[in-house]
């Protein structure tokens, strides 16, 4: 069963947000974008610490509306929120060690989104190391080792996991060797992922019910975004807000969020709290070079969304 039932008012209300963004940019066509927006009406049951059993939590019924939610979209550095989720429980498991250099990754993966401290943590979780190509049985052994983060994910049952792929490392200029081997020259052992995904592993961070209750407040702290225009230079192209959805929010509002952009794609997952408002979870991926490099569409879906709210309320 999915993690959350659509609603009714909640769908016209995002068919209308759609609606307006082809209009405002005619290059989001129907096939360029993927969304999956939640909102979590009384009793909000995340961002509550952990209050929640799981058994308790996954009983709660979600509001929420999803287009193209199924969609497998090569995520970029979305991909960094689970592989964030998988060293978690790694490490509760004692399956590796904590170590300082290991946190430092962990960090600048999730908060600087880099890919360097990305390639560290994926060699961790698979017991593999990036190198020249390998004789058949062992690159056949090494490509068994590098899909246990997708075996992990398809343990937890989750039927919004079943199509999705995590287990390649990001890269600035790209892969070789044994990474470009394993990747298929025509890409198709990418990473791929669907905004219903997405939406659910972070759904779970911040219900407190991804791994344990400790866990997933380490994950919060580490996914939590200053919307202060002081904590981030507007002209860095490595920031997770300038060209993303916490540009679109107001000054009070608080953001737990990942974004993932290349070339192709510009994507992004984000909780949010506005006071007042109903908190509310937001994944949107756009596909296509022009969407990708046009820093103005998903600021303007969160700033629509956060208007459709205010309206909401008011009615």
């Amino acid at each position: 069963m999915p993690f959350f039932y659509q609603d009714e008012q909640l769908t016209t209300i995002a068919q209308e947000i759609l609606q307006i963004t082809r209009e405002k940019f005619p290059t989001i066509t129907r096939d360029k974008i993927a969304l999956t927006w939640i909102v979590y009406e009384e009793p909000v049951i995340v961002n509550t610490g952990g209050a929640l059993s799981a058994a308790e939590f996954w009983q709660y019924p979600i509001k929420g509306f999803s287009y193209r939610g199924v969609e497998r979209i090569y995520p970029a550095s979305i991909v960094k929120l689970f592989y964030l989720v998988a060293i978690q429980e790694w490490l509760e498991g004692k399956m590796v060690a904590e170590s300082l250099e290991l946190n430092r990754a962990i960090r600048d993966a999730i908060v600087e989104s880099s890919n360097d401290a990305t390639s560290l943590i994926v060699d961790v979780l698979t017991g593999t190391t990036s190198g020249p190509e390998l004789p058949p049985k062992p690159f056949e052994t090494w490509q068994n080792q590098r899909n246990i983060v997708n075996r992990y994910f398809k343990s937890l049952g989750w039927e919004e996991l079943e199509s999705i792929n995590v287990n390649q490392k990001t890269w600035c200029d790209g892969a070789y060797g044994r990474e470009k081997a394993f990747l298929g020259e025509l890409m198709e052992n990418r990473n791929m992922l669907t905004t219903d995904a997405v939406a659910r592993l972070l759904h779970s961070i911040i219900g407190g019910v991804a791994i344990s209750r400790e866990r997933s407040q380490k994950m919060m702290q580490l996914l939590k975004r200053s919307l202060n225009p002081v904590d981030f230079v507007a002209s860095d192209d490595e920031n997770q807000i300038t060209g993303f959805l916490g540009e679109g929010l107001p000054v009070n509002a608080q953001l737990w969020s990942k974004a993932g952009w290349m070339s192709r794609v510009r994507h992004d997952t984000a909780y949010i709290e506005i006071p007042n408002l109903p908190p509310y979870l937001l994944t949107v991926f756009t596909e296509g070079k022009d969407n990708a490099l046009n820093k103005s569409i998903l600021p303007f879906i969160s700033q629509s969304v956060v208007e459709a709210l205010l309206n909401w309320k008011r009615n």
